[in-house]
């Protein structure tokens, strides 16, 4: 009887000591996959063509498509265009308007792609 007791300790133990070790390699393995970065996907990289409505705001020289939406937001910010009760939505100006086609009002989501239009 003490025997089957001991037993189960010794497997009680291992099994705790198993737990500790099955842990620790998965904080390891997140660590490890946190530590790699992505690359950066070359298209986004590549310096596009903007149209001319486009360079009014951002610059006529050729920028890759993550600089451009940078600027875009930059110039959003410090004219105050970001809706106020609704975030999401763009309000242009003079300058936005031939970008967003002539709309007053556009959601950011659609912004990204009316401004795809104009690089190339």
């Amino acid at each position: 009887m003490a025997k089957k007791t001991v037993v189960k300790k010794v497997v009680a133990k291992a099994k705790a000591a198993e737990k500790k070790v099955v842990k620790k390699v998965a904080a390891v393995k997140k660590t490890v996959i946190k530590k790699v970065k992505r690359a950066p996907n070359p298209a986004f990289m590549k310096p596009m063509q903007i149209s001319d409505a486009l360079a009014k705001i951002v610059g006529s020289k050729p920028l890759p498509r993550t600089e451009v939406t940078k600027k875009l937001w930059e110039y959003i910010k410090k004219n105050k265009l970001q809706d106020s009760v609704n975030k999401r939505d763009i309000n242009a100006d003079e300058n936005l308007k031939p970008v967003f086609e002539g709309k007053s009002k556009v959601s950011m989501f659609e912004m990204t792609k009316l401004v795809n239009k104009h690089l190339s």
